[in-house]
């Protein structure tokens, strides 16, 4: 299964046909010139592509009324004074006589792809749509949005295909108080909406935006503007909006491109890795078509960028999510377990109430004049080109393969091994690797690892005698060291020994899942137990190592499954997952020689980019494993700052 683009010629006919500069950036070269970009960079041709169908008044009726979609309708007969008029009566719209049909293209577009997603003909995809829908309501259009595109997709998902459970994530960078208001009674859609707020001083200046609005009856806890609760979606609808994005004259912020790249591979390894992105916002062209690549290159699977900048959350976004854990814990169980702590004091407005930040990474403010702008924007979207995927993706080094594992075509099988020569020296110092057996193995594991360092091989798969993993790992590690890795993080899991003489010198991270106890004897050493369930699991993955790793912004990452480890498959899967993004894809796992075929092949499987399976039925985390986990975050957060950030993810709790 591959990735599906869903486009059509036509939703490029509306333009704006008087003055106005609201509505003037709101543009067919939107679309143009990000489906050039695609083309360019060869993405388009990976694609299944797919052309827009009109959707039906029926399908519009799913979430419109009838009055509304006739006077849409009936657009197409009017004059240039009678839509200027019309349009007037609405807030940042205007109609053009081809409105009508270009909207129900962009409907249809999002029809489609949740289509092919749910029947199994594509993986993910993308539906590259005007006009925009995220803002639209019942009976209105609002914010350059005529028809609700991706509240029709998540309603046609339902009666179509029975889903109960659909997450929406919009990261436009206006809130979309459509699709809010549209589900904030449903318990069955959970709307996660990240934008600018400013106190209800930025655009649609709406008290619903903030993080209180929690949705209302049974949906109460089911509208969520900020974070990220574990739901265990069936399908993910992403209302794409790029104008977050450096440059963007509507957002003022500065987002880089490769940002929408970790926040497309974080969302995949939700519901199976079915993820339908709908384009809503984005008004600087050359920003929104390399950030629409770098989210098409997440969804085919291309490891993203690493992020550049310093990890370290602004005071004004750990405000946001605060007030968004204080609102929301009534409702989720993985909330009440941990505790919230009061809300901080708000921050005081900047003179053009613009934020102090983007993202959670501190970055500042978008001041700067309008030559500066223009250099600093060339720079940072010059940065994904600097980063090529390396030819071969993911690779496997087994002693011994075995024909009969499912591995994707493209997953290469490695069949070379360092010189036996360099293989000895780096085994002389380790009993454990002396038997022929155990060099073997080791000699593969170093020419995979060379492979990885020189840009030739993406990630990999390797295997060693469990009597030897400890041994190989500190190879592993002091070759990495040593041959170009610049910072290494290595995901200890299980029975495994840190290397005594590995130093805190601020290139290595050894974070060991599996430990006696939660411990950090420094802060380059972490220790945590295996937590006993899905939910403990979770946190520990969400609200720890990640966190960890995209604070230590590693260039390479080792995940080793020693002696015992404890995970079962899908355990291990999601791990691999989401590490590729903190270093660009950089990973290589080490497992036993005697572990399943099954593990290898799912391990190869996310790291070439497909979806990991899922973890089964959620459980909250025990209270034991709670608290430890909020101790140990407690003594980490002065060096790793991104843990400041971090919200807990237990089980699913219930709202």
């Amino acid at each position: 299964m591959g990735t599906a683009l869903v486009y059509h010629e036509d939703m490029t006919a509306a333009r704006l046909l008087w003055d106005d500069p609201e509505c003037e950036i709101e543009c067919p070269e939107r679309l143009t010139t990000a489906l050039e970009r695609l083309q360019q960079r060869g993405l388009e041709q990976r694609c299944l592509q797919l052309a827009a169908r009109e959707a039906s008044e029926a399908e519009l009726g799913l979430v419109h009324s009838p009055e509304y979609v006739a006077l849409v309708r009936g657009t197409q007969a009017l004059g240039t004074g009678e839509l200027q008029t019309l349009s007037g009566q609405y807030d940042a719209v205007y109609f053009h006589p081809s409105t009508f049909h270009c909207a129900r293209l962009a409907v249809g577009a999002a029809l489609q792809l949740v289509d092919a997603v749910l029947a199994g003909a594509v993986r993910n995809g993308l539906a590259l749509v005007r006009p925009p829908g995220h803002h639209s309501q019942r009976a209105a259009a609002n914010g350059f949005c005529v028809f609700n595109n991706v509240a029709i997709a998540a309603r046609h998902a339902q009666r179509q295909h029975g889903l109960h459970r659909i997450l929406i994530v919009d990261w436009d960078v206006h809130h979309g108080q459509g699709i809010q208001y549209i589900f904030e009674d449903d318990p069955s859609v959970l709307y996660f909406s990240w934008h600018r707020y400013e106190h209800g001083r930025f655009w649609p200046y709406l008290r619903e935006s903030d993080a209180d609005a929690v949705g209302q009856g049974p949906g109460l806890g089911f509208t969520v503007n900020l974070p990220w609760n574990q739901f265990n979606p069936e399908l993910v609808l992403v209302s794409a909006g790029f104008d977050s994005a450096i440059g963007d004259p509507e957002g003022q912020m500065q987002a880089t491109p490769e940002c929408f790249a970790h926040l497309t591979q974080l969302l995949q390894v939700l519901a199976g890795g079915r993820v339908c992105a709908v384009l809503e916002g984005g008004y600087h062209l050359e920003s929104l078509s390399q950030s629409v690549c770098m989210m098409v290159q997440a969804l085919l699977g291309d490891p993203a960028p690493p992020l550049s900048g310093p990890m370290v959350p602004h005071g004004s976004a750990l405000e946001s999510i605060q007030s968004v854990r204080v609102a929301q814990a009534p409702h989720w169980m993985s909330l009440q377990q941990q505790g919230v702590a009061p809300v901080l004091s708000p921050r005081p407005y900047s003179p053009e109430g613009r934020p102090s930040s983007l993202l959670l990474t501190g970055r500042p403010e978008f001041k700067a004049a309008a030559t500066q702008d223009v250099a600093a924007l060339s720079s940072l979207l010059d940065q994904p080109r600097l980063n090529p995927t390396p030819p071969v993706r993911t690779a496997v080094a087994l002693a011994a393969p075995d024909a009969a594992l499912a591995l994707p075509s493209d997953v290469l099988c490695e069949e070379g091994s360092a010189p036996q020569e360099e293989t000895q020296a780096w085994a002389r110092p380790h009993e454990a690797l002396a038997q022929d057996r155990a060099l073997t193995a080791l000699g593969k594991v170093l020419y995979l690892l060379d492979r990885i360092l020189d840009g030739q091989v993406s990630s990999g798969v390797a295997a060693t005698p469990a009597r030897a993993a400890s041994a190989a790992l500190d190879v592993a590690i002091r070759r990495g060291l040593s041959h170009g890795a610049q910072r290494l993080l290595c995901l200890a899991v299980g029975q495994l020994d840190r290397p005594p003489d590995l130093t805190d010198d601020g290139r290595n991270l050894w974070l060991n899942i599996g430990g006696k106890e939660a411990a950090a004897p420094s802060m380059f050493h972490v220790s945590v137990p295996l937590p006993g369930t899905t939910g403990g699991f979770l946190s520990c993955v969400l609200a720890l190592v990640l966190p960890l790793a995209y604070s230590f912004q590693p260039d390479l990452v080792l995940v080793a499954l020693g002696p015992a480890h404890g995970l079962r498959d899908p355990q291990a899967a999601l791990l691999a997952a989401l590490l590729r993004g903190p270093a660009g894809g950089r990973v290589l796992a080490l497992v036993d020689e005697e572990c399943t075929p099954q593990l290898v092949v799912v391990l190869a499987r996310v790291l070439h980019g497909e979806a990991a399976p899922s973890l089964g039925p959620a459980s909250t985390a025990s209270p034991e494993d709670a608290q430890a986990l909020v101790q140990l975050r407690g003594h980490l957060e002065p060096r790793w700052k991104m843990l400041q950030a971090a919200s807990e993810a237990g089980g699913p709790g219930s709202g």
